[in-house]
């Protein structure tokens, strides 16, 4: 169906900008309570969330008793957020082993800070892989969706994507600030915008302590087709 191929889209978008969002674990000290964190996350080569969590917390203590979780991110744009869409992910909480090059090196590159956090407590990876999804695109607007659906992989290798990173980091400064700029976000001074993630749908700029989104023209699948929509981006933005 036209209209599901849609919602499914339009939830992706949501997961795909947000950044964060508040997991649900079952409480281990207070059973048949449910307990909340605010959770940043980002997405791995098979578009699911990817989270960085210190043993000694609670919900890591949580998950390890019962790996049923659930995480809820909201679209900030505008004030009203019962008006804005909205995504629950219900989800297994899954052990990313620290082998894993790509889900740990792409976390890292989204969030470069967390790097220290492992030289203070004991943190481990866990993937929230989905079982279902609700998503509610604003009033009247609500969808059960099956993670077939929503999830989309990431037709860019490991090696791909580095490379494109590196390139458009080292070579190509003024177009991120165009991009930002055409976006309306603001960069303050001596802060340089760095490309983090690129997918079939787009990329994320981290600027300062922010990730934002930007959406590509029509969906890629090659690393010419990322370097044509980015040069036509960048002519947008002059």
């Amino acid at each position: 169906m036209v209209e599901s191929d849609e919602i499914g889209t339009e939830a992706r978008a949501l997961l795909n900008q947000a950044y964060d969002g508040v997991l649900s674990t079952h409480s281990a000290d207070v059973p048949g309570y449910p307990f909340g964190s605010v959770m940043p996350y980002c997405l791995d080569r098979e578009g699911v969330p990817v989270i960085y969590i210190a043993n000694i917390a609670q919900h890591t203590r949580n998950i390890q008793a019962n790996p049923k979780v659930s995480l809820i991110v909201l679209d900030r744009s505008v004030g009203d957020v019962q008006t804005n869409g909205r995504l629950t992910l219900l989800a297994d909480a899954q052990p990313v082993s620290e082998d894993d090059e790509d889900a740990v090196g792409r976390y890292f590159s989204f969030f470069p800070d967390a790097r220290r956090f492992h030289r203070t407590h004991s943190f481990a990876f866990y993937r929230l892989v989905p079982v279902r999804l609700r998503y509610i695109g604003g009033f009247g607007r609500i969808h059960w969706l099956s993670p077939e659906r929503v999830l989309r992989p990431n037709p860019f290798r490991t090696e791909e994507e580095r490379a494109m990173l590196e390139h458009m980091n080292t070579d190509h400064h003024e177009a991120l600030r165009r991009y930002c700029e055409a976006a309306g976000v603001a960069v303050d001074a001596g802060c340089e915008p760095a490309m983090v993630g690129i997918d079939r749908e787009g990329f994320q700029l981290r600027v300062g302590s922010r990730i934002i989104r930007f959406v590509f023209p029509s969906p890629v699948s090659t690393p010419a087709e990322v370097r044509a929509a980015l040069v036509a981006m960048a002519r947008l933005g002059q």
